[in-house]
């Protein structure tokens, strides 16, 4: 069997997590953007550290799994 928890969590937080899509922190005008599908270098070294953490927290600490089959 497949652990799928990693490959969902990963799916998941990059879709939310997508500069521009939901909000954009820090954004271009405000310090953050709700639905304003734009972006900026800031804003994408942000989301990618907000990605990461948020990845290693459920992956690894919580220890998320999910098993199909």
């Amino acid at each position: 069997m497949a652990d799928w928890g990693p490959v969902v969590v990963g799916v998941v937080l990059f879709v939310l997590l997508s500069p521009g899509l939901l909000f954009t922190f820090p954004g271009n005008d405000r310090r953050v953007e709700f639905g304003s599908y734009s972006t900026n270098g800031k804003a994408v070294v942000i989301h990618t550290l907000i990605f990461f953490g948020l990845y290693t927290l459920f992956t690894l600490a919580i220890d998320i799994h999910l098993y199909a089959g």
